[in-house]
């Protein structure tokens, strides 16, 4: 109910002004309300995507990025690389509710050993989670476990772990290379209140 009366008080107390100013002002007023009533939709303020203190949220998602590997050839059959990759990473946690990140990793992969990296996700208000990763060798088909050390903002403190495959991996000849990963499913726990945060 708030929500809608703030909508109507903005309405009735708005003008339009004529002329090119009437449209910049036209724009400005859509833009506003197209606030107002997320706003209004959103739900108490306590409904956050962050789990409260203490609590553990499953989630499921996926992950499209582009970057860039340099490999060097050892012993035949024997192949390693340094890798950078950077990507939008689109989660669903319970209930249904989506929410993005940016998605980096930095790593090696090796064709005997296997891969590792360090990742950071960072959301819309900059705040960030921390991860890393190991698994197979980056490629199609890989699969990869992820461990969450911490975060800052709303996210510190966090721990958690995850997975996901590579549905594929596509490389071209100047060093860039693009990937798709599906399956990208885990849980975030928060720490319980007066416990450490990092």
């Amino acid at each position: 109910m708030t929500g809608r009366r703030g909508i109507r008080t903005y309405l009735r107390l708005s003008r339009r002004p004529s002329g090119a100013a009437g449209s910049a002002s036209a724009a400005w007023l859509l833009s506003s309300l197209v606030v107002l009533l997320a706003a209004a939709c959103s739900g108490p303020p306590h409904d956050r995507v962050v789990p409260a203190p203490g609590q553990t949220r499953s989630f499921e998602g996926t992950w499209s990025a582009t970057g860039t590997r340099h490999a060097l050839d050892l012993e035949p059959g024997h192949r390693a690389s340094i890798f950078s990759l950077s990507g939008s990473l689109l989660l669903t946690g319970e209930g249904g509710r989506s929410f993005g990140f940016r998605g980096d990793v930095i790593g090696l992969s090796d064709s005997a050993t296997g891969g590792s990296g360090d990742c950071v996700w960072t959301d819309e208000h900059g705040d960030r989670i921390f991860s890393r990763l190991r698994g197979q060798p980056i490629g199609t088909g890989s699969h990869v476990t992820g461990t969450i050390t911490g975060g800052t903002g709303q996210w510190a403190g966090v721990t958690g772990e995850y997975e996901f495959h590579f549905q594929y991996v596509i490389e071209s000849d100047d060093a860039t290379f693009s990937g798709r990963a599906v399956g990208l499913k885990g849980r975030v726990t928060v720490p319980a209140r007066g416990a450490s945060r990092q």
